[in-house]
């Protein structure tokens, strides 16, 4: 999976593409969870390119929900892909996040 950030003054947003799944937890949590601050609570996520999620990969996006509530913010899943979308819906996750298109502008 490639994971790229953008971090800019008024917002951090999170790029996935590939497969996130067990394996790349590790490297996920490293790279994304820092990002989420009392001065920076909020997170986009852009979900467009990933093309598989697997529970671990849930409960990844889960921890970082909670992390990101305790600051009062959120993690906002841009775009997911329909892969992801269906996961999401399946799980009852989809509710626990706030879900929007990239084309509704940035927050």
């Amino acid at each position: 999976m490639i994971v790229r950030t953008e971090i800019e003054p008024s917002r951090r947003t999170v790029y996935l593409a590939g497969r996130f799944d067990a394996h790349e937890a590790p490297g996920f949590r490293t790279a994304v969870h820092p990002l989420v601050t009392a001065e920076h609570p909020v997170i986009l996520m852009d979900l467009s390119q990933v093309a598989f999620l697997d529970s671990t990969a849930l409960a990844e996006l889960v921890r970082l929900q909670k992390q990101a509530r305790a600051f009062g913010g959120e993690v906002v899943l841009v775009d997911p892909a329909d892969a992801v979308r269906v996961i999401l819906e399946i799980t009852d996750l989809a509710e626990l996040f706030t879900i929007r298109s990239a084309a509704d502008g940035p927050s």
